[in-house]
């Protein structure tokens, strides 16, 4: 939800030296096993250069303070890049106005437009708004076309919890005007182009109350289903897990593409540390993401950083010297686990069953274990 300082993009030859080698596969949400998530401080080259299969980012950066959209070419240029072809979605707020878009006008405040209501005390700049008002939806449909015209695959909305605000406040038809919502997004982009993508973040529960969500939706996104709902670095209690893992099973039987988002960091990182404790949560939250059929990914809650976590990589690591790359940046300088770029795999230091073990990740949890001295996963 912050702005976004400059990237590093791509050259449009980039872009057509790919493009027709590695298109249909960055449009098959059947080949996804792994994502990245960032919003904020995007390098596209670095994100280009990685093997995620799908991208989240933003659709706009900002310039030394004025705020830029990613262009078509530098959208197409990631898709096509030479990590791996990339499926390319947009964040896209629905639930909430944020003062630094393009829509926004500096007059604006509660009340005026009719639509726009009390500011999130969490998100400072993010305001709640009457997402079933037309003229709040015709803001959102404006935002649609510029992204599509951007070039890229889908959107990711957030905010779909809003219906939950207005319908707490009294509103009995926000669930399904929420889903109204949502639906609308698919036809009006799918009218402009067949295999353009909507997905949605949390609110799975959406899909109970209203089965209808299912038809509008191609994914969902699921925050803190593992680390992260009560406090970053916090185990989500079972209970919970349970709940959103049921909810979110309606989405894959379906054949919806389940994303999961953790936060196993600790509170306030600005960059993933990955001391032994961490490793743990970030293992536990992939293998109970991955035996539910999900895709998960690991990060820190700011989403300003391009997380590749150790014994989680995706096909190809980047290898190039960007100055905000992981291992530049990793906040704790350790040899055994920091993340490792420039060095062919067959290099890399290998466990003892013969697998690499790229950031000495597997010895330490493997010494934790043997000594019987694992940290409770709820720290």
């Amino acid at each position: 939800m912050k702005k976004n300082p400059r990237p590093i993009g791509f050259g449009p030859c980039l872009a057509l030296l790919f493009s027709c080698c590695l298109f249909a596969q960055t449009r098959s949400l059947s080949q996804v096993r792994s994502f990245i998530y960032q919003l904020d401080k995007i390098n596209l080259e670095a994100i280009g250069s990685t093997g995620f299969d799908l991208a989240i980012i933003d659709f706009s950066y900002d310039d030394d303070g004025e705020t830029r959209e990613f262009s078509s070419d530098q959208i197409n240029a990631l898709k096509n890049s030479s990590g791996r072809g990339k499926i390319v979605l947009s964040y896209l707020s629905i639930g909430e106005a944020e003062d630094y878009r393009f829509y926004w006008q500096p007059y604006w405040e509660p009340g005026n437009p009719a639509w726009l209501d009390a500011q999130n005390p969490d998100w400072p700049g993010n305001y709640k708004v009457h997402f079933w008002d037309p003229a709040w939806q015709a803001v959102i449909f404006q935002y649609l076309d510029k992204i599509i015209d951007s070039g890229f695959d889908g959107i990711y909305c957030d905010i779909i919890d809003a219906y939950e605000y207005f319908q707490d406040e009294g509103r009995t038809t926000a669930a399904q005007e929420m889903v109204d919502f949502v639906a609308s997004l698919r036809l009006h982009a799918r009218a402009r182009d067949p295999n353009f993508l909507v997905f949605v973040q949390n609110a799975a529960e959406l899909a109970v109350a209203e089965p209808s969500y299912l038809d509008a939706v191609d994914g969902i996104g699921q925050e803190d289903a593992y680390y992260g709902y009560d406090g970053d670095g916090i185990k989500t209690p079972d209970e919970v897990t349970a709940e959103i893992e049921d909810d979110l099973k309606l989405f894959r039987d379906t054949g919806k593409l389940v994303l999961t988002v953790d936060y196993p960091f600790f509170p306030g990182a600005d960059v993933p540390v990955y001391d032994p404790l961490t490793l743990i949560k970030i293992d536990d939250a992939y293998a109970r993401s991955q035996s539910n059929g999900f895709i998960p990914y690991c990060t820190v809650r700011n989403l300003d950083f391009p997380t590749v976590n150790p014994g989680h990589e995706p096909s190809a690591v980047y290898s190039g010297a960007a100055d905000d790359w992981p291992s530049k940046r990793q906040g704790r300088e350790s040899s055994a686990i920091r993340l490792e770029t420039g060095r062919r795999r067959a290099d890399r230091p290998k466990d003892r069953s013969g697998e690499t073990d790229p950031t000495g990740a597997a010895r330490v949890r493997r010494f934790l274990f043997q000594c019987r001295a694992r940290p409770p996963l709820c720290c």
